[in-house]
Order: C-alpha cells, then structure tokens, then sequence
C-alpha cells in the first residue's frame, strides 16, 4: 500500500465526481411527462457518467477551466451585483476576452451552453443532446459552489487551504445519504442568461459563511481532531476528519444540501426550457440508449492536485488593473 499524506483538495474536485453524477441523475426524474423525459430516462446512465468530462477536458482543453467559475469579487462591488453585462458580447465592449475569462466566465459559459443544447434538439442529434445535456449539468452545479464565485477559491488569501474540497466534496460524500434531493417538477424559465446570473449571485452572498464557521471550528478543534487518515484508490491520504466535516455542515445549517437541491431543480428547469425553446421535438425515436465508457476516476485523482492550481486559464488567477475592476 502506498503512503502518501495530502489534504482533501488532493481528493475530489468541483462538487467531486459523487456529487456532480447526482446532480444530473436527479434532474433527469425532476423533468415532466414528456418524450423528453423519455429519452433523458433511457440514457440517464450517460447523462450520470459524463457529468464529470467538463473536469476531464481540463487537463487538454486550455479554454475549459475558466468555463468553472467566475470571480465576482475583483469586480467593483456596484459592477457585479448591478451593471456587470448580462451578455457576453456586452461584457466585450467594457473588457478583454482575456480579461473576461481570466476571472471566470461560468454565468455566460452556461448560456451559451444552454444556446448550443436548444440547436442540438432541433437538429434531433441525439448524441449531442447528451453531450451538451451532461455538460451543462456540470457548470450548473458549479454555478452553485459559493468557493467558485470568489478569487479567494480555496481559502488561500485567508490561511484556509483545502475548504474548497471540504465544502463540495467531502461533505457531501460523507452526508449527503440523508439529504432530501427530491426537487419537484422542471419548469420553464423565461430568461435562462439571468437565471444563470441570479445563481452565482446567489451561491457568492455565501462565500462569508462558508469562510467563517470553517475557521471558527478550526479554532475550536486540535489537528488531531480535525483530520483523520483514509484509504482511497490504494493510497493513504490525510484528509477532514467525519466528525470536523459534520460539525460544519451543521453550523452550515445545511446549506450543501440546499445548494445542491438548487442545483438539480435548475438543471431540471434549463434542460426543460431547451427543449420548450427549440419546439418540443419528439425525442422517442431515440429511445435506445447510448454506450458510454465509464470515466476512470483513479487515474484523474493521480492529478487531482493540479485541479486547484488550474481554476483559471493560465493559472496564475492575478487581478487586472483596469478601470472596471478593483485595484490591487
């Protein structure tokens, strides 16, 4: 056995592989009677599967990580809550691409997204459904992560490291067996760009709690308390002790749950929407499933330390000195 001590960002990533397949899982059933429904059911085994390719493409798409986040926090405070453009073309006019996608571009990532799943229903291409479907599922549930809407995306400016894996990895894994992720019924939503902006707005109105009861427990707790030592994939990693990542998702008051709940209800919602928007095409020709390759996530956690280091294009994650944005 391999022995090797590391801290919980080395173990999962981007809400980590359990928890983003349940959010895609459970969007499909949170979809009316539709042969939409039909088509999502039969294939939801590639639609759970493929929730995690947005983080596998990390590592060969250079363009793809700053599709993750956003960093709402270098941006002038009456900016981002107010006037930051809604469209990405908007969002031109004032600031680089370069600019733009060096500090996230998750909200307009998902509407575009979101704009090529509505063209690929219309064009009835059934594998690029899934494709698109699965796709969007992940930066949905990113969108969700209060730590992907800050620069401060894994504590390192607040001497937190590691929360980052704390709050959308192991907490869920560990917890999330009890949580109620029945989310009703999709509905249509009249303006899927601004639903995508309501929610990183939403999840960055949590980043002060997430920050604060971590540290406030870790005041309170030794480090022997604090981490414990687990086995994963053949090798011994130190990691957030069971008992360290309960007690904060109680002083969390469920707030992962919540978010995650969100997350399924939205998926649900956009995937619906999509389909509404490109004229309800019958999707029951397609019924068959399609064959998919099950991820190898044991080779993916070998990098996973390079995931945290990678949360934006060119891994430096520096502040522009712009007129748009904060100084330094």
């Amino acid at each position: 056995m391999i022995f090797i001590i590391a801290t919980v960002k080395q173990l999962g990533f981007c809400w980590g592989f359990y928890a983003h397949k349940h959010i895609n899982k459970h969007a499909v059933y949170s979809l009316p009677e539709s042969s939409l429904l039909v088509f999502f059911k039969t294939n939801s085994d590639f639609i759970t599967s493929n929730a995690v390719k947005p983080d596998q493409r990390r590592y060969i798409v250079k363009e793809e990580a700053c599709r993750h986040y956003i960093d709402l926090d270098v941006y002038k405070k009456d900016t981002s809550l107010k006037s930051l453009p809604k469209y990405f073309s908007q969002a031109q006019e004032l600031l680089s691409a370069d600019t733009l996608e060096k500090h996230g571009i998750l909200p307009w990532h998902i509407f575009k997204t979101y704009n090529m799943l509505v063209k690929a229903m219309k064009d009835k291409d059934a594998e690029k459904i899934l494709r698109i479907a699965s796709d969007l599922g992940h930066y949905i549930g990113d969108a969700h992560v209060p730590l992907h809407t800050t620069h401060n995306y894994n504590g390192q400016l607040t001497n937190q490291v590691g929360i980052h894996g704390l709050w959308e990895t192991r907490v869920p894994e560990l917890l999330s067996i009890n949580y109620d992720l029945l989310a009703g019924k999709a509905a249509y939503i009249d303006d899927v760009q601004a639903l995508a902006w309501s929610t990183v707005y939403k999840s960055n109105n949590a980043v002060d709690s997430v920050l604060k009861f971590e540290a406030q427990l870790s005041s309170s707790i030794s480090e022997d308390h604090k981490y414990s030592f687990e086995e994963k994939n053949g090798i011994t990693l130190r990691t957030y002790s069971p008992a360290f990542s309960s007690q904060y998702s109680k002083l969390l008051n469920g707030q992962v749950e919540r978010q995650m709940l969100s997350a399924i209800k939205t998926l649900a919602d956009v995937w619906y929407t999509a389909w509404i928007d490109a004229g309800q095409p019958d999707l029951s020709n397609f019924a068959a499933p399609i064959l998919i390759e099950e991820p190898q996530e044991k080779e993916l956690n070998i990098k996973n330390d390079r995931f945290l280091e990678s949360h934006n294009c060119d891994q430096h994650h520096n502040l522009f000195k712009h007129s748009f944005l904060t100084k330094n």
